[in-house]
């Protein structure tokens, strides 16, 4: 992959900080373990979303999930588990090793709950944009106000 000097981004953006150090990470970039588990992400409308984790064999108490500023952790050991049983394995070809998976959320993203079903973990997020952050229409009114001309609406009224 090519790498791309940032530096005059850096310099005229504001508050860009992390977009930028993000974009200057992906060339770089190696996640331990990233075939497990497998995951999806949906789209389910405008603004939900869903992870879904292959995880046979965890249970509730297995998993943690963690939603932290935008990062979201899901954590996943049953090996202390196992070992606490004094279960010995013949052969092992479910994979149960721990994990540890970690998705880059994008702004106002929540997490709204999570469900763990037939060996899978659903995990339900929602974009939701406070009002003040929305786009809006601003009018645009006929003539100029000029501060003239509401000193004398203001002196004729009184």
């Amino acid at each position: 992959m090519r790498s791309y000097d940032l530096a005059p981004l850096y310099r005229s953006g504001v508050g860009f900080d992390r977009l930028f150090s993000l974009i200057d990470q992906l060339g770089t970039f190696e996640q331990p373990n990233t075939a497990y588990p497998p995951y999806n992400i949906e789209k389910l409308g405008e603004n939900a979303y869903r992870i879904s984790l292959a995880i046979a064999g965890f249970g509730e108490s297995d998993l943690s999930i963690e939603a932290h500023e935008n990062a979201l952790i899901v954590r996943g050991d049953r090996q202390a588990r196992e070992e606490a049983q004094g279960r010995e394995f013949l052969h092992q070809g479910i994979a149960g090793r721990a994990f540890e998976r970690r998705f880059q959320l994008a702004d106002y993203v929540n997490v709204v709950s999570a469900t763990l079903e037939n060996g899978l973990l659903h995990i339900d997020l929602v974009r939701e944009v406070p009002e003040a952050k929305k786009p809006r229409r601003i009018e645009i009114a006929g003539a100029p106000v000029t501060a003239a001309k509401i000193v004398e609406s203001h002196a004729v009224a009184h």
